[in-house]
């Protein structure tokens, strides 16, 4: 080879990056029981993803972009005021994919508002199915333990008042830790 002919490849460092969720989470005592029911299932998710209603499924996204989401939260939060939510009963995505989850039967709108404003600026991003706000209970489960969880589950009725929505951040060990809470300060909806 002729030293005149090498030519060096560009040596750039790899961007650093974490994976940001955001989350309306489940609050007690309802968290705890839909943990358990989880474990109960053999859901190996079930201690590494708290109980929660989905606005931002997880996104790599570049660290140095964190101060910008936090800002891009922050507004979010400031443009939708607090709501009402109710969970009641449980359904399946099943054959599309095996999940159970708890149902939310009050609150549908203002998650799809959320979950709308939240994916836009420094958090755009596809969805690889259509939002429906819900709660997993039961995911990738022998057969057997999704019907459990789907008819253990089917009484369930929790009501609470939804005054903020949380921002996690994965771990190394693949459990979710909060990164940030951005209280809903926004003016009622007309």
């Amino acid at each position: 080879m002729n030293d005149d002919t090498f030519v060096p490849r560009s040596r750039t460092a790899p961007v650093a990056t974490s994976v940001v969720g955001v989350l309306v989470p489940i609050p007690e005592p309802w968290a705890q029981l839909l943990v358990d029911w989880r474990a109960k299932v053999g859901d190996a998710q079930a201690t590494l993803v708290p109980p929660h209603v989905t606005l931002l499924p997880p996104t790599e996204v570049p660290c140095v972009d964190r101060p910008a989401i936090t800002e891009h939260l922050a507004r979010v939060a400031g443009a939708h005021p607090p709501f009402e939510m109710h969970l009641s009963g449980t359904g399946t995505f099943t054959p599309v994919s095996d999940v159970v989850f708890v149902a939310v039967a009050k609150g549908i709108g203002n998650c799809e508002l959320l979950a709308s404003d939240v994916r836009k600026g420094p958090l755009r991003r596809d969805l690889s199915f259509p939002y429906h706000p819900h709660v997993t209970v039961a995911h990738d489960v022998p057969h057997d333990m999704l019907d459990l969880a789907y008819t253990g589950l089917s009484d369930l009725s929790a009501e609470f008042r939804v005054d903020s929505f949380t921002e996690y951040e994965q771990t190394p060990t693949g459990a979710w830790a909060v990164a940030r809470e951005y209280p809903l300060t926004g003016p009622p909806f007309r």
